[in-house]
């Protein structure tokens, strides 16, 4: 089992920044692949970014791409998620995720999750 806790959230005004982590235990983070996702009021869950298992490979959603940045310290078992530029658009509670298959998020077929947390941009 491996137990997901995200931090990092708040409020920020448009065009600021934030950075989220993501602390894992119960397990090596070194064995799984690392994505964050997020859902905003009143739509679905939306694919953000992943990591690889190493941090050799990353994929991002055509939304963040060139404002967000997925990073991990397998040391200290932490996966990161840099938000630059920030949008209105970007409201939403972001959730971190763990699956032994770089390819699963994609699809958000992850194994495990973290409860989440709140990032509100105003305008």
């Amino acid at each position: 089992q491996v137990q997901l806790v995200e931090s990092g959230g708040g409020l920020v005004q448009a065009g600021g920044s934030l950075r989220l982590s993501c602390a894992a235990s119960g397990r090596a983070l070194s064995a799984y692949s690392m994505g964050w996702f997020r859902q905003a009021p009143g739509k679905e869950r939306e694919f953000v970014a992943v990591i690889s298992n190493s941090g050799t490979n990353t994929n991002y959603a055509d939304s963040v791409k060139g404002r967000f940045t997925i990073s991990r310290d397998n040391a200290k078992n932490t996966a990161y998620l840099q938000m630059n530029s920030l949008k209105p658009e970007d409201t939403a509670t972001y959730y971190c995720a763990a699956d032994s298959r770089y390819t699963s998020a994609r699809t958000q077929n992850m194994n495990y999750w973290g409860k989440g947390t709140l990032v509100t941009v105003s305008s």
